[in-house]
């Protein structure tokens, strides 16, 4: 949760920044230097700057929600809500960011109920709001819920292709439904978007996971998982793809991964073109990845994914001008939905 309220920290002090021209003439000072003190990580004092400007201005909107990001930051984020609720009332240009951190509150508190409830708020009042739905999608992924999780983290994608963290849920989720090739299509999404840190070094361990066939067991107690037709059949031409690259020997695990995944893209690409089920997934995913098979930037795009181990790693340092010839591919592929 850590990363979410980072995020709304930064959107508050850029969006608060621009308004003080708006607010009251007496709070306005007070406001501007609780953002500071936010800024520099003292929630506690900006929380009473925040206090003092309301006492000038009772109905301010962003001292408000200021004071509630603040209470939250200094973990007494109950004290804040019914500063939202006002600001919610307000109906006023910043609801949406009420809701998104009065959701955030409830969710800390692991109040799922209620953090539905107010991110769902959040979004009928703001339905281009993005980080509504990825907050909404953590909390139904941490309820296993996560057919509902997928369809926040589409929404998600949708507004913004480029949030990694919704790319990344969304290839979770899948992978929790035994949907392999959603899975394995959005962990290389992921990597695309973040490519070398520890989140993809633990994406590319999936990847692995996935063409080893390995899928997530049931929780205990749980009733099985019922995948669809079209996610049986996807699983089974990653299956097929690759035992059919397991009959030949590679050089190295580099050249070995890239002839599984140009079999499972050029295998899925016109499988779920066929299907005419999962308009994202095909779009999206499925024919992207199947291009990019047809492409000569398979071995970089391998590398690129797997540098988390040696031997990537220094095909990458070797390799330049392929790996620019990829990126060149990326920025040049459009991607639909």
């Amino acid at each position: 949760m850590r990363y979410i309220y980072c995020l709304l920290f930064a959107l508050a002090v850029f969006q608060q920044s621009a308004v003080f021209a708006q607010t009251a003439p007496d709070a306005s000072p007070l406001i501007k230097e609780a953002v500071q003190l936010n800024k520099n990580g003292k929630y506690t004092e900006a929380a009473g700057k925040y206090a003092e400007a309301l006492k000038l201005d009772s109905t301010n909107v962003y001292a408000n929600y200021g004071i509630a990001f603040s209470l939250l930051a200094s973990g007494k984020g109950d004290e804040g809500i019914p500063y939202l609720q006002k600001v919610v009332r307000s109906n006023s240009s910043i609801t949406a960011w009420a809701y998104d951190l009065l959701g955030s509150i409830y969710d800390k508190d692991r109040n799922s109920a209620k953090a539905i409830e107010a991110f769902n708020a959040g979004v009928k009042t703001d339905p281009k709001y993005q980080r509504l739905y990825y907050n909404l999608g953590l909390v139904y992924f941490r309820d296993k819920n996560y057919g509902e999780a997928e369809k926040c983290a589409v929404q998600s994608l949708k507004l913004d292709p480029k949030h990694a963290s919704s790319q990344r849920m969304y290839a979770l989720v899948c992978f929790h439904q035994n949907k392999r090739a959603n899975a394995l299509l959005g962990l290389c999404s992921f990597i695309l978007l973040e490519p070398n840190t520890a989140r993809s070094a633990e994406a590319y361990g999936n990847i692995q996971h996935i063409l080893q066939g390995g899928v997530l067991k049931a929780d205990p107690g749980a009733p099985p998982l019922m995948v669809d037709a079209n996610s049986i059949a996807l699983n089974q031409a990653i299956s097929k793809a690759v035992a059919e690259t397991g009959k030949k020997k590679y050089a190295t695990a580099g050249d070995l991964l890239t002839a599984q995944l140009t079999a499972i893209f050029t295998a899925i690409g016109p499988l779920a073109d066929a299907q005419n089920g999962d308009a994202f997934f095909t779009k999206y995913d499925a024919d992207y990845f199947y291009k990019l098979a047809q492409s000569p930037n398979m071995p970089a795009f391998a590398r690129l994914i797997s540098q988390s181990t040696p031997e990537s790693a220094e095909w990458v340092k070797n390799n330049a001008q392929a790996m620019g010839a990829l990126d060149e591919w990326v920025k040049g592929t459009e991607r639909g939905f």
